[in-house]
């Protein structure tokens, strides 16, 4: 592959809401992934988001002209890569409000 694949969270990540409700977008992270992409590279939403509020989620991300490769789910060239869909996502980044960094727990 020549290419990289971030997922990324959209609750408190892409969009400081307060779920189930949508809020203001995090503009700078916006435009990093959409230029991140023009480079060829490959995105997923990453949420938990389902149903209705997943595609009010998915809605307001095209708003901001922001599309993804894969919505909770991972490419199909991974799937067939590996023979199979496991839960993980493969991805080379996470990106996600809920993140740590092993610092944190003194790794």
């Amino acid at each position: 592959m020549n290419y990289q694949i971030i997922a990324v969270d959209f609750d408190g990540t892409l969009c400081y809401s307060n779920w189930p409700e949508l809020g203001e977008p995090n503009l700078p992270l916006i435009e990093y992934l959409k230029a991140w992409q023009k480079q060829g590279n490959k995105l997923i939403l990453w949420t938990c988001r389902a149903g209705d509020a997943l595609d009010r989620a998915v809605s307001w991300c095209s708003e901001h002209e922001l599309s993804f490769d894969a919505i909770n789910d991972n490419l199909p060239e991974i799937v067939e890569l590996y023979g199979n869909n496991s839960r993980k996502i493969t991805c080379d980044y996470y990106i996600d409000d809920k993140a740590f960094l092993p610092a944190m727990i003194g790794a």
